[in-house]
């Protein structure tokens, strides 16, 4: 047990080390670059990306939509990072840290923009001759076959990143917690919940990214219409504290904390609280919607880029703010000091009942498990295609009863170690993708000058 103690806090230091400033200043630093490379296309754009959605074009190789894709890809980073994350964003750093929560969206618009764009224009085709996307095959079609070393190691790390413990783990809590009395609570009802929730995940899952786009595309706007509703009504019975939601977001977002040691370093803290957490919400630069979106039936790359860079507009931007108004509103009960990733889902929790008592709280809950089940779908696909790419299509099939077998141990078993693991993986997944996109960023850019002086 010692051993397996110390293989866990091994992992987890390597994990801090790697996610910490190197993955911070990859993706934030890449994610300004593409802002200003792009000439600011996500605020000059974005009216051009919602027309995007509307159009078309099934005589083109893919096997879903745009629209299909994007649902996909939000459907995928929608989840407890949007909830439990907030919390702990706010917990940490203030009410400050949603600012820049809000410029990490504009930067990481600016990351997909170009991700979409690459994954269209270097689609491939697996060993069924069925075409595909992703940054194996950006790298692979993009930079040469002699990088290929470099697309296998995504997919490698790919398989492991998009295990769904986080997820299976802490709705398991959240059930038991919320329906069981703490005795009742045992390794036994946590398998049995695990259970039914992988049973849930393999009737989408196992029909493939047809079905995951079709579930997806009808999902996505639900839930997050109906997580719209629910903070707005808060925000309707609570009028005279949203002025001061507000104030603080801005005001806190340059205000040292005593709590973080006051002065200059404080502020810094914050903006890398608030922008880390946007960073592991909308996976910009990671790879993830890169595979959705060269999947999509689209002959014009940066149309598809357009498209892709709208989710982190709506993932980072829109989610995680209804999820910080719901929480300041009831600021009086957000501890001082930081808390961990279930503590962060039980002050959500406690935030929503306190606002809409007796039931807030299942509210929440209802809407937290289609968040949780829908990133589950999409992460069931994205391991899927890294095993495909690695194994061939036929053999790859076979990685999503693994992938279905793992969400059943992580409702068991703690995860502080493999939530690091995976954590880990994620940062291993962005360096090569953020390397193909920074060598092909000149491509992209000439692509997108030809489309847009087209479209005039």
């Amino acid at each position: 047990m010692d051993f397996l103690n110390k293989i866990g806090e091994g992992i987890i230091a390597v994990s801090d080390a790697v996610c910490g400033y190197p993955f911070f200043i990859l993706l934030v630093g890449g994610g300004l670059f593409f802002l200003f490379y792009s000439g600011f296309a996500p605020l000059r754009h974005y009216g051009k990306a919602i027309q995007a959605l509307r159009v078309k074009d099934s005589s083109s190789a893919g096997q879903i939509s745009s629209f299909e894709a994007l649902s996909t890809a939000i459907a995928a980073t929608v989840g407890m990072g949007n909830i439990a994350g907030v919390a702990i964003a706010i917990s940490i750093g203030g009410a400050g840290t949603i600012f820049w929560m809000w410029i990490s969206a504009l930067l990481g618009m600016a990351t997909k923009f170009f991700e979409g764009t690459l994954a269209v224009m270097y689609k491939g085709k697996d060993s069924e001759g069925v075409v595909q996307g992703g940054p194996m095959y950006v790298i692979e079609n993009g930079l040469g076959p002699k990088w290929k070393p470099m697309a296998v190691f995504f997919a490698i790390f790919g398989m492991f990143g998009t295990f769904c413990t986080m997820q299976a783990n802490q709705i398991t809590e959240a059930l038991t917690s919320t329906f069981l009395s703490p005795e009742r609570i045992t390794p036994a009802s946590k398998f049995v919940t695990g259970l039914i929730i992988t049973a849930l995940v393999s009737v989408v899952a196992l029909g493939g990214i047809k079905r995951i786009g079709k579930v997806a595309s009808k999902l996505t706007p639900f839930m997050v219409a109906a997580y719209f509703l629910l903070v707005f009504y808060i925000i309707l019975t609570h009028l005279a504290a949203v002025p001061g939601v507000f104030r603080d977001i801005f005001v806190g977002a340059f205000t040292p904390r005593a709590a973080l040691g006051g002065g200059i370093g404080s502020i810094i803290a914050v903006a890398l609280t608030g922008v880390r957490r946007a960073v592991f919400v909308n996976e910009a630069g990671v790879g993830t919607a890169s595979m959705v979106h060269g999947a999509s039936k689209n002959s014009e790359p940066v149309r598809e880029g357009l498209v892709a860079m709208l989710g982190p507009s709506i993932d980072s931007g829109l989610v995680c703010t209804l999820t910080a108004i719901a929480i300041l509103i009831q600021k009086g009960i957000i501890p001082q000091a930081g808390i961990s990733s279930m503590q962060g889902l039980q002050l959500a929790l406690a935030s929503f009942e306190a606002s809409v008592p007796v039931v807030g709280r299942y509210l929440l809950l209802a809407i937290l498990l289609i968040f949780a089940f829908s990133t589950m779908f999409s992460y069931s696909y994205y391991g899927t295609k890294c095993a495909s790419y690695l194994f061939g299509a036929k053999k790859g099939k076979y990685y999503i009863y693994f992938y279905l077998c793992v969400i059943i141990v992580a409702a068991v078993v703690p995860l502080k170690a493999v939530v690091g693991f995976v954590d880990l993986t994620f940062a291993l997944m962005a360096f090569p993708n953020m390397i193909a996109i920074f060598a092909l960023a000149p491509k992209a850019r000439k692509e997108m000058k030809k489309y847009f002086n087209k479209d005039r």
